[in-house]
C-alpha cells in the first residue's frame, strides 16, 4: 500500500514540476542515442567485420584481436604516449585552475577581477583547429613572431617546434593551459564563493594572515570539489584532446604524438585496409581501463578523504 502510496506521490510530484523535467528530454535523448546506443557497437571487438556484409561482424573470433594488439609495439607505444603526455598535463594543468581561482577570489579591485575572470575563459570557445593555426604561425621557422624575436634578440637559429619530438608535449600542456584554466576555474570559484564568511572571521579571529586564511579555510572548504574533478579527470587520462593531438601529428613527432586515439583513427578509418574491429578492440580496451582508474580513484577518495561521486 505505501508503495502505491509512493508512486503517486512521485507522479504528482513530477507532474508539479513538468517544465523543468521537460527540459531533460532533450539531454536525456543525446545520452541515449550518441552514448549508449553506440555501446552495442563494442561487439565488433569479438566479431570479424567485413563491410557489406552486415554491422553486427560475420564471424565470432573471441579475443583474436585484443591478443593482436597485445603483441603490437604500435599499440604498446601510443599507450606509453597517451600516460605520459596525460599524466603530465594532470600535474601541471590540475592545480592551475585551483590557484587561479584562489588568486582571483583574493584580488579586491572587482573591475579588475571580472575583466580577468572573462578574459581567462574566453579561449574555452576557440576550436582546436584554429588554436593550432594561430600556433602555426607564432612558431613557424620562417616568419613566426616566436623564431623572429629568438633570432633578432639572442641570435638562435630558427626552431621548428611543431616537428621537434621535444617539443611536442610542452606545446600541447601550454595550449591546454592557456584554453580551459580559465574555464574550469569558473566551477572552483563557485565552490569558493559558497564558503561561509563566518569561517573567514572565525580565522581572522584566531589570528590567520590571508595565507593562513587560503590554507585552513578555502582549501579544505573546497576539497569535495577538488576531488571529485579529480576523479573526472583521472578517468579521462586515456582521452586526451583528439583533435589537437591528430593536428598536431607530423610524421616527425610520431614517436611522441601516436596516442590510443588516433591509433584507432588511423587503424579504423584512415588506414588503406581500415580494420573496424581491430580499432574497435584497442578503444573498447582503453574504454575498461579508464573505467578501472576511475572507480580506483574514487575508492581511494572515499576512503582517506570520505569524498567521492558515488
Amino acid at each position: 500500500m505505501s508503495s502505491i502510496r509512493h508512486k503517486e506521490t512521485l507522479s504528482k510530484y513530477i507532474w508539479k514540476n513538468r517544465a523543468v523535467y521537460s527540459m531533460l528530454i532533450l539531454p536525456v535523448v543525446y545520452f541515449i542515442i550518441f552514448k549508449y546506443l553506440p555501446m552495442f557497437g563494442n561487439i565488433l571487438a569479438f566479431r570479424r567485420y567485413r563491410p557489406g556484409m552486415g554491422p553486427w561482424g560475420t564471424e565470432w573470433v573471441g579475443l583474436e584481436y585484443f591478443k593482436r594488439f597485445m603483441a603490437d609495439e604500435n599499440f604498446w607505444r601510443a599507450f606509453r604516449n597517451t600516460l605520459v603526455t596525460s599524466l603530465c598535463n594532470v600535474v601541471i594543468n590540475f592545480p592551475l585552475p585551483i590557484i587561479f581561482a584562489i588568486i582571483l577570489n583574493e584580488a579586491r579591485v572587482k573591475w579588475f577581477k571580472k575583466i580577468t575572470q572573462t578574459v581567462s575563459y574566453m579561449p574555452r570557445f576557440i576550436s582546436a583547429v584554429v588554436i593550432i593555426a594561430m600556433l602555426g604561425e607564432i612558431l613557424s621557422p620562417s616568419s613566426g613572431l616566436l623564431n623572429r624575436f629568438l633570432v633578432n634578440t639572442f641570435g638562435i637559429e630558427p626552431i621548428y617546434f611543431i616537428n621537434l619530438p621535444q617539443w611536442f608535449r610542452p606545446i600541447y600542456i601550454f595550449t591546454d593551459s592557456w584554453q580551459f584554466t580559465g574555464w574550469t576555474a569558473i566551477i572552483y570559484l563557485a565552490a569558493i564563493t559558497n564558503i561561509s564568511p563566518d569561517l573567514y572571521e572565525a580565522a581572522e579571529i584566531d589570528g590567520a594572515s590571508r595565507i593562513g586564511k587560503i590554507i585552513y579555510v578555502t582549501i579544505p572548504s573546497i576539497m569535495p570539489t577538488i576531488m571529485v574533478m579529480l576523479i573526472l579527470q583521472i578517468g579521462r587520462i586515456l582521452t586526451l584532446g583528439f583533435e589537437k593531438i591528430l593536428l598536431l601529428y607530423t610524421p616527425a613527432n610520431s614517436h611522441v604524438s601516436d596516442i590510443i586515439d588516433t591509433l584507432v583513427y588511423r587503424t579504423g578509418l584512415a588506414g588503406g585496409m581500415p580494420n573496424y574491429s581491430y580499432a574497435t578492440a584497442i578503444g573498447l580496451f582503453s574504454s575498461v581501463i579508464a573505467l578501472v582508474l576511475v572507480s580506483s580513484a574514487n575508492f581511494t577518495s572515499r576512503k582517506f578523504t570520505g569524498e567521492s561521486i558515488y
